[in-house]
């Protein structure tokens, strides 16, 4: 099943005196305590830019940055970028590819496809070696909790015939539903405009959210535009999306450089609490922090290469991907527990990283990426858009933020910004992921731990500006 939704009229966000008014039946009181679960109103786009390491995506002539992935120092604290590169061999851009079908794109190195990467990272079928080699394999994860939605920019007129082939090439299932649905509640259009660009990004967010939770709903929420107003707008439509399915997880491959008044946007990663998990992309910049990637409330995905054996394409390690962002917030910085709950910032709140990098009295910040997935465009993904014309390889963090969700919805484990009865907001999905960090047996057990490589980040043992705690290895502990 899929159809197109009109967001006006349907759903609103409000802040009134303490409550918040959310869309469909949904109404949750706000407690006024610090910490507790209600609702908070969310800025919508202000703030100087500050000093990042957010800069143009780490470039080669193996891979090609599309015009919506460049950054823009400016643009940070007013639009953001995607996080998506695309695999080419002489630096410009590729063509469309009638059908996937690639030899070998570095020394070992391929492109992947669904099968090869559930199997590595064992969330599906296992097979010899995870080959991606035709002839492909279609085995495929069993299971998707609730729904994964997608945050983008603009409109993917092609979105629904997109996941529907890429569907079929891959042998995988439809989704149990499949929605768009428009943001434009805020008055910004009626129907998002198209952009090519962010097409190809959506196309990759469902298809491989899907491939990760095949019983998954999938819903992707189209932007008006790429403006913080209307990108943080969508958020809390995705919120509400997320909550009338009983909870779900949410997935931003979008970013920009990081600006002084993010923390009073991160209120959109938490308004929707209960079973709702969000996260984003670490960015394809290299070492360097990005919003929201460095929202305490997000997931942050990192980046790895995937290397095989040249000649049988089995599975051999990950490594770090060198375009892979991650490293320390300059904005996002542990509070003072005497001011309560603010909502924003490092805190009691999100202590996930406190055991590494300290709280209030060493005035730590922010540390990402928190997870990893493979997105090197060297072991990058089959992608299909036909807005743009056919089949592509894609890299970037944008593969790995969908993925993660998809992961993550596919464990079942439903987490969200606060216990599901009520409570004390906390990151759970985070807390749950560092829990593991220091423990003998379930960190080695559930994560492949990246030791290799390099993004300008130091990259080794466990935790790193890299990769986070590492790769998943199976669904326990996610």
């Amino acid at each position: 099943m899929s159809q197109r939704l009109d967001w006006r009229g349907s759903c609103r966000a409000i802040a009134i005196a303490a409550t918040i008014v959310l869309c469909f039946v949904f109404t949750i009181s706000a407690a006024g305590q610090d910490g507790s679960t209600g609702g908070n109103s969310a800025s919508a786009d202000s703030g100087v830019p500050l000093a990042s390491a957010d800069n143009t995506p780490v470039s080669s002539t193996s891979m090609f940055v599309p015009e919506s992935s460049v950054v823009r120092s400016e643009d940070a604290g007013r639009r953001a970028h995607t996080n998506y590169v695309l695999r080419t061999i002489n630096g410009v851009k590729p063509q469309p590819m009638a059908r996937p079908g690639i030899g070998p794109l570095t020394t070992g190195t391929f492109p992947e496809i669904p099968a090869s990467l559930t199997c590595v990272y064992k969330v599906g079928p296992t097979y010899t070696g995870c080959s991606p080699a035709y002839p492909y394999h279609t085995t495929f994860p069993n299971g998707g909790s609730n729904v994964i939605v997608l945050v983008d920019a603009f409109d993917n007129p092609n979105a629904t015939s997109d996941i529907a082939t890429f569907d079929s090439f891959w042998g995988l299932p439809a989704p149990p539903s499949f929605s768009v649905v428009y943001a434009n509640g805020n008055g910004h259009c009626t129907t998002p405009p198209p952009n090519a660009g962010w097409a190809l990004e959506s196309s990759l967010d469902i298809e491989w959210a899907h491939a990760m939770a095949p019983q998954a709903n999938i819903v992707l929420v189209e932007a008006c535009s790429n403006s913080n107003v209307d990108l943080y707008y969508a958020e809390l439509v995705a919120g509400s999306v997320a909550y009338s399915y009983g909870g779900g997880d949410i997935s931003n491959s979008w970013g920009e450089g990081e600006y002084s008044g993010e923390i009073t946007d991160d209120a959109n990663f938490f308004t929707y609490w209960s079973n709702v998990a969000y996260f984003a992309s670490a960015g394809d910049s290299g070492c360097g922090a990005a919003y929201p990637s460095s929202s305490p409330w997000v997931v942050s995905a990192g980046g790895t290469t995937v290397n095989r054996n040249t000649t049988s394409e089995a599975f051999v390690s990950e490594s770090c991907w060198a375009g892979s962002g991650g490293g320390i917030s300059t904005v996002e910085q542990w509070s003072p527990s005497s001011t309560g709950f603010r909502g924003n910032g490092m805190g009691p709140w999100s202590a996930y990283q406190y055991p590494q990098f300290g709280g209030y009295l060493s005035s730590a910040f922010r540390h990402t990426p928190d997870f990893a997935f493979d997105a090197d465009p060297n072991s990058g993904v089959y992608v299909y858009s036909g807005y743009n014309g056919g089949w592509y390889i894609v890299g970037g963090t944008s593969v790995a933020s969908p993925s993660l969700a998809g992961i993550v919805n596919l464990a079942g484990n439903k987490l969200g910004q606060a216990p599901q009865g009520g409570g004390f907001y906390t990151n759970e999905e985070n807390n749950l992921l560092y829990d593991q960090l220091f423990g003998a047996k379930a960190y080695k057990a559930n994560f492949y731990d990246i030791k290799t490589g390099s993004n300008g980040c130091t990259v080794g043992v466990k935790w790193d500006y890299c990769t986070g705690v590492g790769s998943p290895r199976g669904l326990l502990g996610k």
